[in-house]
C-alpha cells in the first residue's frame, strides 16, 4: 500500500501516545482517520489534530475489550468515512510489579485489552477486507514481546501474543492481498502507566491504584513510532521496530541470545527413529 491518499484508517487507543501518533502520521500521508478511544474527549482532540492536516476524521468511543463495541466501531467507520483500508489495533494497558504480587484479575484485564482487543479488531474488519481483496493491519506489540522481563511479566505475555497473532496474519493473508505489521516500540513518551484509570472494577483493583510513574516526560516522541509504522505499511513489512538509538546495543544482543538458546535447544531435542522405537 504505497499510496495512502484517500485511504481510510482506523486507530484504536488513538486518544494519546502511540495511537495519536499513528493517527497523525497516517493523516500526514493523506489518509482519513477514525480515531477510537475509551476516552471520548481524547479521541475528539486527536480527530481535530487530524483534520488540521487537511483530511477527514471521526472520533468514536470504543472499549476494545468488548466485541460488540468494536463491531459498532467497524459499522460507524464504514458508514461515515468508508470501508477501512488500514486498521491499527493499538489500544493497550499495562501493569507492573513482581509476578508473585500479581493477581488473576491483572492477567484477565491485560488480556482483555491487549490481546482480545486485537482479536476483536481483526474479526470486525477482516471480512470486509477479504471481500475487497486488500487492506492492512498494524498490531501494536512492544520490544517486551521478544521475551518476559522482571516486573513486566503480564504485559510481556500479552505483547508476545500480539507478535504471534500478527505473524500468523501475515502468513495467511498475504496471498490474499492483505498486509500485517507488528509494531514493536520501546521507551516511548505515553500515558500507558496510568492505564489503571480506565480499569473496570470487575478486574479486582481500584482504578486509581498507582503502578509506576507516568512516561509522558520520558522516552522518545511517539510521532517517530507513528511514522515508522506508516513506512512499514507502505513497504509491506511484517516487523516494525522503533526505539531510541541508544537502546540498539541492548535489544539486538537480547534477541540474538534468546533465539540462539532456542535454536540450541531445538538441536538438542532431535529424536532419531531408533530412539522413538526404543
Amino acid at each position: 500500500m504505497e499510496k495512502l491518499e484517500g485511504k481510510v484508517a482506523v486507530v484504536t487507543g488513538g486518544g494519546s501516545g502511540i495511537g495519536r501518533a499513528l493517527a497523525v502520521a497516517l493523516a500526514e500521508g493523506g489518509a482519513h482517520v477514525v480515531v477510537a478511544d475509551i476516552e471520548p474527549d481524547a479521541a475528539r482532540a486527536t480527530a481535530r489534530a487530524v483534520e488540521a492536516l487537511g483530511v477527514r476524521a471521526r472520533a468514536v468511543e470504543v472499549d476494545v475489550a468488548d466485541q460488540g463495541s468494536v463491531e459498532d466501531l467497524a459499522h460507524r467507520a464504514t458508514s461515515e468515512l468508508g470501508a477501512a483500508d488500514i486498521v491499527c489495533n493499538n489500544a493497550g494497558v499495562f501493569v507492573m510489579g513482581p509476578l508473585t504480587e500479581m493477581i488473576v484479575e491483572d492477567w484477565s484485564w491485560v488480556l482483555s485489552v491487549n490481546v482480545m482487543g486485537v482479536v476483536h479488531g481483526i474479526h470486525a474488519f477482516l471480512p470486509e477486507m477479504l471481500e475487497r481483496g486488500g487492506g492492512h493491519f498494524v498490531n501494536t506489540s512492544s520490544v517486551a514481546g521478544l521475551g518476559g522481563g522482571g516486573g513486566s511479566s503480564v504485559y510481556s505475555m500479552s505483547k508476545c501474543a500480539v507478535l504471534s497473532i500478527t505473524e500468523s496474519l501475515h502468513a495467511e493473508l498475504a496471498p490474499m492481498g492483505i498486509g500485517a505489521t507488528v509494531l514493536c516500540p520501546g521507551n516511548v513518551s505515553s500515558r500507558i502507566l496510568g492505564a489503571q484509570r480506565n480499569r473496570p472494577a470487575r478486574f479486582g483493583r481500584e482504578a486509581t491504584e498507582p503502578f509506576g510513574r507516568d512516561l509522558t516526560d520520558f522516552g522518545m516522541d511517539p510521532i517517530h513510532v507513528g511514522r515508522r509504522a506508516v513506512a512499514a505499511i507502505r513497504a509491506g513489512e511484517l516487523y516494525a521496530f522503533a526505539f531510541p538509538a541508544e537502546w540498539g546495543g541492548g535489544i539486538r544482543p537480547q534477541a540474538e541470545r534468546r533465539y540462539r538458546e532456542i535454536l540450541d535447544a531445538i538441536g538438542a531435542g532431535a529424536i532419531t527413529p531408533e530412539e522413538v522405537s526404543s
